[in-house]
């Protein structure tokens, strides 16, 4: 099984970190590519960034995802996920949505977990797109500088146990990490976590893998069908080839 992981930040180091964590929880035989953003932000933060982060996935999946099995999107808050389903013909997983919907089989309210309160409102609604809020006890965020962005799980990684406090206090009986600089950390702490702990990245290609053995049919009906080709300017070949079908 091929797996392409697709890295909406720019920073390089960022996916070095996804790539590891991503192959530590692959089944034997899946072959993991991962790939990182030319343009946009080191890490997205924001709306703004995150629309960015949506161009830059569609541009990624159109000039890796052939020959691919599934897609991980490897950005918590998930840019270009909608669109990326509305063009493959693949399983296309989003980061934050597979945390939070393995997160909902293993207790009945989950929290997320983050290293920048910048990030609290996108991933609100991302809760939201999801349809989530009734099972959602908050996002949690640390409010307090970092070095650079490829430091934050040596940072901050003793620093997230304190909110693990503050969302078990507040009803989650699951605690996810949020932000793709955090990949792996969940790993290095999880027991000391006196609820399960889940990790964005690993959970979104476990989802992958069950969703590619599930071999779906692509949609002809309903909002995730493809939509019709349609001409293109200024974009990439390989993006333009995607949209024109």
């Amino acid at each position: 099984m091929r797996l392409l992981v697709a890295n909406p930040n720019t920073t390089q180091a960022v996916t070095d970190r996804i790539a590891a964590t991503a192959r530590a929880a692959a089944s034997p035989g899946t072959e993991i590519t991962a790939v990182t953003a030319r343009t946009g932000p080191e890490y997205i933060a924001t709306r703004a960034e995150a629309v960015l982060g949506g161009v830059a996935t569609l541009e990624m999946l159109a000039e890796h995802a052939d020959g691919m099995d599934a897609v991980v999107v490897a950005a918590f808050g998930d840019p270009g996920l909608g669109g990326a389903r509305e063009l493959l013909s693949i399983p296309v997983v989003g980061m934050a949505e597979a945390a939070m919907l393995t997160a909902c089989m293993l207790g009945r309210r989950f929290a997320i977990l983050t290293f920048a309160v910048a990030l609290e409102p996108w991933y609100q609604e991302c809760v939201d797109y999801n349809g989530l809020a009734g099972r959602c006890a908050g996002v949690f965020c640390l409010d307090e500088p970092f070095s650079a962005i490829i430091n934050v799980a040596a940072e901050k990684a003793e620093r997230i146990l304190s909110l693990t406090e503050r969302a078990i206090a507040a009803g989650a009986d699951v605690c996810i990490l949020g932000g793709a600089p955090l990949a792996g950390v969940a790993a290095e702490i999880a027991d000391r976590v006196r609820v399960p702990l889940v990790d964005g990245v690993a959970a979104a290609v476990k989802q992958a893998e069950v969703l590619a053995a599930l071999n779906p049919r692509k949609a002809t009906a309903g909002t995730f069908r493809r939509p019709g080709a349609k001409s293109m300017i200024g974009i990439s070949p390989a993006l333009a080839r995607l949209f024109a079908g």
